[in-house]
């Protein structure tokens, strides 16, 4: 077995895009990613879901990119944005379809010091699926059940591409026969804390906990329950446990850290009025959006799977750019 990947101390961007395209492990990668997307439709198709387009630009995105800059454009003389999740675009449009999802271009403006993270992209794509009336539970369950199946037919149908890469796929053993563990982020965080990591309670897993947690797992991983405060005004609050959230992350084994990101979300206009001020948002900005709620848009659950990140932990890569045609590492101007 041939070892073709780039050893972490050595990674770096090609020096130019041709040469990028022409190696032969971005060939591999690229086939090993476009059988995974093929695989998620199957499973969703195959589950009711309906694929639809979502949108690049509007009047506002996701602001619950940490860290990441948004990006303003002039839409005729209005300021728009570039989508850095579709997440309000899916609630509203659960209006028409019951079981949705994207194929989601993303562009945040990561902090420069994410450029050496081996996990961070300027952009990117998602995996984003939405379900009408759902849970965060059965959310869960359709993450857990796409991320096998994809894996399945990636290894099933692609050995010598896997061989190329020196991917050593038994270690997908677990992820293929046992069910993905679940753990609460109060759990999480004392177990970084023994590990003498500072994590801080009232915060997402920072990246560094993240990649710790990660490495100690030998197949993808829950996280739940994450406080009020460190997401979104869009994930909902537990009534049984106030300050904690109906959300979830999916972590990878092997240290590669955060996939996937969900919640039950909230819909009830009063509260995300609320929701909105507590984090310093301006309703304003937000009136389409709001519009949708004060005329009805039904409870859901979702989530969205970062593409490149999962291609990464699948073909077994170290960085994320590995993972793209035409990369965009946060700070460094390409193509």
């Amino acid at each position: 077995m041939t070892e073709t990947r780039i050893p972490e101390t050595e990674a770096r961007l090609p020096a130019s895009p041709r040469e990028h395209l022409t190696s032969p492990v971005t060939r591999s990668v690229l086939k090993i990613q476009h059988r995974m997307l093929t695989a998620a439709r199957q499973y969703l198709g195959a589950q009711g879901f309906i694929e639809l387009l979502p949108p690049v630009i509007g009047p506002v995105t996701d602001p619950g990119a940490r860290g990441a800059k948004q990006v303003d454009v002039d839409y005729y003389g209005h300021r728009y944005k570039l989508m850095t999740s579709a997440i309000l675009y899916k609630q509203a449009v659960l209006t028409s379809f019951d079981k949705i999802f994207f194929i989601a271009p993303n562009i945040r403006l990561e902090p420069l010091e994410t450029a050496s993270t081996s996990r961070h992209l300027a952009e990117f794509h998602q995996i984003d699926i939405e379900m009408a009336n759902a849970s965060r539970d059965d959310a869960m369950t359709v993450a857990e059940e796409l991320v096998r199946h994809i894996v399945q037919q990636a290894v099933e149908h692609l050995a010598s591409e896997f061989e190329a890469l020196g991917r050593d796929t038994s270690e997908f053993t677990e992820l293929l026969t046992e069910p993905f563990r679940r753990r609460t982020h109060a759990d999480a965080v004392a177990d970084l804390q023994a590990m003498g990591h500072d994590q801080s309670p009232d915060a997402e897993l920072d990246w560094e906990g993240e990649a710790k947690l990660s490495a100690k797992a030998s197949r993808p991983f829950f996280v739940t329950d994450y406080p009020k405060g460190s997401r979104g005004f869009y994930d909902r609050e537990n009534k049984d446990l106030p300050g904690m959230l109906r959300n979830f992350d999916l972590i990878a084994a092997e240290g590669y850290g955060e996939l996937c990101s969900g919640s039950e979300r909230e819909q009830d206009y009063a509260t995300i009025i609320a929701r909105m001020r507590e984090t310093a948002e301006n309703p304003a900005k937000y009136a389409w959006y709001l519009q949708m709620l004060k005329d009805g848009v039904p409870p859901s659950a979702g989530f969205g799977l970062g593409l490149e990140r999962f291609t990464r932990y699948v073909a077994g890569l170290d960085s994320v750019w590995q993972a793209s045609a035409f990369p965009k590492v946060p700070g460094i101007a390409s193509p």
